[in-house]
């Protein structure tokens, strides 16, 4: 048993202290054609608070504003701002023909922060991040912008979305070279179908100091069991199937391997296939929070239960191996066997915990402890 949503990460290299499940909120409005109402969205967001949660995910432009809108009225009605961790996000453009107000840069990072901070109803935003690269501003503007708005108190920490790694490993070490503010999180998509951040995300973080926040840990619902290989179903993947956006591409036999394969672990479990997919990626290396999406108060409080137990590790182990993507160019040199023609065939591991531990001396400096 697990300590569920009452026990919260600090996320990244950071004090802030945020719930391991966030309630993400791109379900809240219906502009899109599909979504909660207002009543059916304020009932997911008590159902959360209630259960101990205090990370909200929106951004500027999910349901054309109405998910910042409603989520900062509900933060509002129940008092909740100081407890309220807030991530929103920009780069999208809502005004065609005008190609300022979207993407990157700083004209519309500032324009984007106002009005997020207006439908917010609020004066600061605990966590502030671009949404996706726009392959055209320098990171340098990026960066230096976002540090001035932290330190104009407007924002509290900042973090990227949709990235290269490499673009998000230039960003941190500008950071640190310039003395700007740092990198707190990193919002990728993860999962147990699409686990591509494994190569170079997951590294990034645990070597910088940058929490990941999972966005569609269940692959846009694949994972929830109500998708099955040659039957027709309701969903956005169903409404979404033969288009040509690359998020909802996930009917393809892999992926029907996996949801087998999770099936199998489910009912070994007794648990939904939900939980368990949500249990195996919020307990893997570097993650610090997990998206939850819901367009149902009965998915909510299904999500909610998925770390009140633990993934036995022969489980784990299982799921890991269906889902384990072939290594591609240049991790293919990483495999233990070509490895081994480094050290010439002797095994060099990691040095084990606690090798360089720091510790308070008697003198009351700091010391450092080798094993």
């Amino acid at each position: 048993m697990t300590d569920g949503l009452n026990a919260y990460y600090t996320l990244g290299r950071s004090g802030l202290r945020v719930s391991r499940l966030a309630l993400g909120t791109m379900t809240f409005g219906t502009d899109w054609g599909w979504g909660a109402d207002r009543d059916t969205a304020q009932a997911i967001f008590n159902a959360y608070v209630d259960a101990g949660g205090n990370l909200f995910d929106t951004a500027d432009l999910y349901t054309n504003g109405a998910s910042e809108t409603w989520l900062g009225q509900f933060i509002a009605d129940r008092g909740l701002r100081d407890k309220a961790v807030i991530a929103t996000k920009f780069s999208y453009n809502a005004e065609p023909g005008n190609p300022n107000a979207g993407g990157n840069g700083r004209k519309n990072i500032l324009r984007a922060v106002e009005g997020s901070l207006r439908r917010l109803g609020t004066d600061y935003i605990d966590l502030f991040l671009l949404h996706t690269w726009d392959r055209i501003t320098p990171i340098e503007e990026v960066m230096r912008t976002l540090d001035d708005l932290v330190r104009a108190g407007t924002v509290r920490h900042i973090g990227l979305s949709n990235v290269p790694a490499w673009v998000a490993a230039r960003a941190q070490t500008l950071a640190e070279l310039r003395a700007w503010e740092p990198l707190t999180a990193l919002q990728l998509e993860y999962s147990l179908a699409e686990r591509s951040i494994e190569d170079e995300f997951i590294p990034l973080g645990l070597d910088r100091g940058i929490g990941t926040m999972v966005w569609s840990p269940l692959a846009s619902g694949l994972l929830s069991g109500k998708y099955r290989p040659g039957v027709t179903g309701e969903g956005r993947l169903e409404e979404m199937r033969g288009t040509d956006d690359p998020a909802f591409a996930k009917f393809t036999d892999r992926n029907w391997r996996i949801v087998a394969e999770l099936d199998a672990v489910a009912l070994a479990l007794g648990k939904p296939m939900a939980q368990v997919a949500l249990n195996w990626v919020a307990n893997r290396p570097g993650v610090g929070s997990v998206i939850l999406g819901a367009t149902k108060l009965m998915q909510l409080q299904e999500s909610l239960g998925a770390l009140d137990f633990t993934l036995p590790p022969d489980l784990a182990a299982r799921l890991a191996a269906v889902s384990r993507p072939e290594p591609r160019f240049p991790y293919s040199f990483f495999q233990p066997e070509i490895q081994a023609m480094l050290t010439g065939g002797v095994t060099v591991g990691d040095k084990p915990a606690g090798y360089a531990v720091p510790t308070v001396t008697h003198g009351g400096g700091a010391g450092v402890s080798a094993a």
